[in-house]
């Protein structure tokens, strides 16, 4: 069976996107998710989300990571696939709709290629002098350093994704950190599921901005540069949590197609 997708990216994070509303896609299926998310034999992509029905809410996200199996929020698939909605014609009003995911109600806004998306508040933040850990919609890992240009992100990253600390937990996402000004931040972020460094992670910068504001004891709005370009962050704090949390940035479209997949190795693109 043909199955048409788009392609979109948010700061250099990309995604495979299908409309799944009549449930014709096989989410079970890890090989297929893996073989199209493969940069060499497949569309190539960070992960891959669904668009499906919602009786309440414009519609549901489901992201699955690159390995194949489903994960916890994306805030840049949750702002590519706003902007897919968007471009679908699937939402009500651009300027605000609302959409479920893994971890909740999310709402969004769109306007000429930037969405702002609403991030699920955080509640249980640990802090010390070597490290931050939080949950933004998936759990971060924040390490402040001083030249991220030289920051070895691939092999710290991978130790401590993989470290006894997070064993438990499944792993962590790992961020890096270096701090230009009070209101400024360079972050690069290692992806558990994707297993590399990617060009951005929403989650991570969010998870990035709240550890940056409790550090330095100030700041709830921040800008963050990532390799793959700019996104912004701002908050408001209640009982000392950050709540009513927005990330802001870039969604762009950059190609639709169409695949045929019938065994794996006669899969053909179009």
């Amino acid at each position: 069976m043909k199955t048409i997708f788009y392609k979109y990216h948010g700061t250099g994070n990309d995604f495979i996107i299908i409309d799944n509303r009549k449930g014709h896609f096989d989410s079970k299926n890890k090989e297929t998710i893996r073989f199209l998310c493969d940069r060499h034999f497949g569309i190539g992509a960070d992960g891959l989300m669904l668009l499906e029905d919602n009786d309440q809410y414009e519609f549901t996200m489901r992201y699955f990571n690159s390995d194949g199996n489903e994960a916890t929020m994306c805030g840049n698939g949750g702002r590519c696939i706003s902007a897919f909605a968007v471009h679908q014609g699937i939402v009500n009003s651009p300027e605000h709709f609302s959409f479920m995911a893994v971890d909740g109600l999310h709402e969004a806004s769109y306007s000429d290629g930037i969405v702002s998306l609403k991030m699920s508040d955080v509640n249980d933040i640990s802090a010390n002098e070597e490290h931050f850990f939080l949950n933004t919609g998936s759990p971060h890992h924040v390490e402040f350093v001083n030249n991220i240009n030289e920051t070895d992100v691939y092999g710290n990253g991978k130790k401590i994704r993989y470290s006894d600390k997070y064993k438990s937990a499944g792993g962590t996402n790992v961020n890096f950190v270096e701090q230009t000004d009070e209101s400024h931040i360079k972050v690069r972020t290692y992806e558990r599921g994707v297993e590399n460094e990617t060009l951005s992670c929403g989650t991570g910068v969010v998870a990035s901005a709240i550890s940056t504001a409790i550090r330095q004891g100030h700041g709830n709005n921040f800008t963050i540069e990532v390799p793959g370009g700019i996104l912004k962050v701002n908050f408001e704090t209640q009982n000392n949590n950050p709540v009513n949390i927005w990330l802001t940035g870039p969604a762009t479209f950059v190609f639709k197609g169409e695949i045929e997949i019938r065994q794996q190795s006669e899969t053909r693109v179009f």
